[in-house]
């Protein structure tokens, strides 16, 4: 259960930003004893995925804070967002990999389940990121685009931690995101609800 809950966490951090969650697994699986990477996952601490991960960190933190760019920017993460959560998710929850060589029986095995899992999660976060961003960069003039990325990029790293050392926590950052979706729907219904 607490795997699940450690896939989950992932995939969740991964909506918010698609690499932290991936370097942090590599790294503590790397030089902590806190994640132990299933064989099939081991790839994740490897030096050159390390570095291709941290590059592309830097890249993404620089251009989420920049008005427009950001835009762009999540336009191209909605695919890389949700593939990173699938990985964080099947890394995290300790599922196998394997070669498809037989497309029906990856499919038979359930061994695509936990990807699937966490590329829902992942991209529903981002689906409500880039909603949320949009809203705040219209209202802000795109003024708050680098502290709302940057809130973003913290929450990721604390619930990227929390989800590798205290899975339990995930259940708390579900609450949270499902009533902060419900809240601002609320607040669009009623922004858009004609008064009489």
């Amino acid at each position: 259960m607490l795997e699940l809950l450690t896939g989950a966490g992932l995939a969740l951090s991964a909506g918010l930003n698609a690499y932290i969650p991936l370097l942090i697994v590599g790294l503590t699986s790397r030089f902590t004893g806190l994640l132990d990477l299933p064989a099939a996952w081991e790839w994740l601490a490897n030096d050159w995925v390390l570095v291709i991960l941290g590059v592309l960190l830097i890249v993404e933190l620089v251009a989420d804070k920049i008005p427009v760019v950001d835009h762009v920017n999540d336009v191209l993460q909605s695919v890389v967002r949700p593939v990173a959560g699938g990985l964080a998710f099947g890394s995290g929850s300790t599922s196998e990999t394997v070669a498809v060589a037989d497309p029906a029986a990856f499919f038979a095995s359930n061994q695509w389940v936990p990807i699937a899992i966490g590329v829902v999660l992942a991209l529903t976060v981002h689906a409500g990121k880039a909603v949320a961003r949009t809203s705040v960069n219209a209202a802000t003039l795109g003024v708050a685009t680098p502290l709302v990325s940057t809130a973003e990029d913290v929450g990721s790293v604390g619930l990227s931690f929390a989800a590798i050392i205290v899975p339990v926590l995930v259940v708390l950052a579900l609450v949270a995101l499902i009533a902060g979706g419900v809240w601002l729907i609320r607040r669009r219904r009623r922004r858009t609800t004609p008064t009489t």
